[in-house]
């Protein structure tokens, strides 16, 4: 079975290394980039065309190129934060369907649901833990299963429901 690839985002090199280790633990292929900017060129969205219409073409041939089944990001960097990063992958009709996990060292709730609400599918706190990477399976599955056509009904009303709860909390 083809390796999942996860794209991490962090401007801190330690952060970095660590996420990467527990993800190539849980044998996930993994590119590493310390900047939204970054991440969005990877993805090949270019940050100052995300408003123009060729942005769709450009991520088409970069979706054929490089396949990223899930983008975890620190949310507090410098320039763009992890939370810009998830609105822009959000609103690009190539990107939208990838899920976005934010990670902060940080407690805030209404950081934490600001970004549940905008469309993450988790948010961890630092320093990440095995545990919550296991928690990245089954929103790489919906990837897989949504890029091969399945329905998706059930599983969207799932994710909605499992983001109510937390958000009440």
């Amino acid at each position: 079975m083809a390796q999942f690839h996860v794209l991490a985002v962090d401007d801190s090199v330690i952060d970095r290394m660590l996420i990467e280790r527990l993800l190539k633990t849980s044998s996930f292929h993994v590119t590493v980039v310390d900047s939204g900017s970054k991440a969005l060129k990877f993805l090949g969205l270019v940050e100052d065309e995300v408003r123009n219409e060729k942005v769709s073409s450009i991520a088409t041939e970069a979706d054929q190129v490089v396949e990223v089944n899930l983008i975890i990001t620190d949310y507090c960097m410098p320039g763009m934060t992890g939370y810009d990063l998830l609105r822009k992958i959000k609103e690009s009709n190539s990107l939208k369907d990838i899920p976005v996990v934010i990670m902060s060292s940080e407690n805030v709730p209404s950081r934490i649901n600001r970004c549940l609400e905008e469309g993450a599918e988790e948010f961890f706190l630092k320093p990440v833990q095995q545990s919550d990477v296991n928690k990245l399976k089954p929103h790489l599955l919906k990837t897989k299963v949504k890029n091969v056509g399945g329905d998706q009904t059930n599983n969207i009303g799932r994710i909605e429901n499992n983001k109510r709860c937390y958000i009440q909390n």
